[in-house]
């Protein structure tokens, strides 16, 4: 009985947390696919380099993404047997409350294993070859070819070329040029025009035959207007990073090696992460009780400040590591401590509390 109980309830949290899952997953991937477009249309990525993108970046926020699914999850399953008051029969048949929550808290404890898989090897693996394949495409993107029909950004956005045409030789037909320089813009229109590139790539030139330029600060009567046989604009473009040296990319062997605060703060946050995500499993079976007459997801607003509040905590000790406020040593380990009692509380509070008003009640 005690057996199939637990492997009900158990079901029933598995279920809610790949529907959380899901629902959480969909909303993160949305935002990274215009976060990647947004970058590829700037940058000039090549086409094949975007999905590979999208995938690493939906990795390096799984970490976040697993223990919020779980405590909304459990919150909800629980919520729900609450309600139906399938836990009140359950109890009352002299169920003990351990197998119900045990199975829980085992769930929580795996997940938190292959969370720490995730935060400690596959994140920072995925950030490295998403850091390097973005510096690689916007290499690539720096010696493309014009093409014809489309606007080309260059020099992160500080020039803007569209050239109607393009013929095999590489001239370019019907050509707008547009450049800014703090406040004065220069516009400039050509007949024809060549697209050249340095040796070293940091200096691209558009080389504008029997045109007119416009220049002027924009919201101002004045304006010059030139016409020209030849006009040259230099577009001097931003180095590409070819090494990768984001402390996030660095593998947890080399934080573990190293005395520094900023690698400390990393590592104390790649282990923080997987042991979150068990707190919040434990957190969630008294934080999911319902009083009498209760919706079924009178819970999950309480469980959403919470997390909130769990991660802001961790994001701030990380960022005062950093910075030398607190010790190294205390690391994080004294918000997962003050998240812990807070569950401690939420456990044993109504029991103490009834018996406290049970006592008065006799005197």
């Amino acid at each position: 009985m005690r057996k199939i109980l637990g492997r009900y309830v158990l079901r029933e949290v598995i279920t809610a947390w790949v529907l959380m899952m899901g629902v959480l997953l969909v909303i993160l991937l949305v935002f990274e696919v215009s976060a990647v477009l947004e970058r590829a249309a700037a940058s000039q990525f090549p086409s094949g380099v975007i999905l590979r993108l999208i995938y690493l970046g939906v990795l390096q926020y799984v970490s976040l993404v697993a223990p919020m699914g779980l405590l909304l999850g459990i919150v909800w399953a629980f919520g729900r047997l609450y309600h139906d008051s399938e836990m009140a029969a359950a109890l009352a048949c002299g169920v003990r409350p351990a197998t119900l929550f045990v199975p829980v808290a085992v769930l929580g404890l795996l997940v938190a294993a292959a969370l720490a898989e995730v935060t400690l090897v596959l994140a920072p693996s995925a950030t490295y070859q998403a850091l390097t394949l973005r510096n690689e495409a916007v290499r690539a993107g720096q010696f493309a070819p014009l093409r014809p029909g489309q606007f080309r950004a260059f020099g992160r956005g500080n020039a803007v070329v569209y050239a109607e045409k393009v013929q095999p030789d590489g001239t370019l037909d019907d050509v707008f040029v547009e450049r800014t320089q703090g406040q004065v813009v220069e516009v400039a229109l050509a007949n024809e025009a060549r697209h050249t590139v340095s040796p070293d790539g940091r200096t691209q030139t558009i080389k504008l035959y029997q045109g007119e330029r416009f220049e002027g600060v924009p919201g101002s009567p004045e304006f010059r207007i030139m016409h020209f046989a030849e006009h040259t604009v230099p577009i001097r473009m931003p180095p590409a990073r070819s090494a990768v040296t984001d402390l996030d990319a660095q593998p947890t062997a080399a934080l573990l090696a190293s005395s520094n605060r900023g690698y400390r703060a990393v590592l104390q946050w790649r282990i923080a992460l997987p042991l979150m995500c068990f707190v919040l499993a434990v957190l969630a079976l008294p934080l999911s009780r319902l009083e009498p007459r209760q919706g079924r997801y009178a819970r999950i607003w309480l469980a959403v400040v919470v997390y909130t509040v769990y991660v802001n905590l961790l994001v701030a000790g990380k960022t005062w590591i950093k910075r030398g406020t607190i010790p190294v040593d205390l690391g994080l380990w004294w918000v997962h401590a003050g998240v812990a009692l807070f569950a401690l509380a939420l456990a044993v509070g109504p029991s103490v509390a009834r018996r406290v008003r049970y006592r008065s009640s006799r005197a």
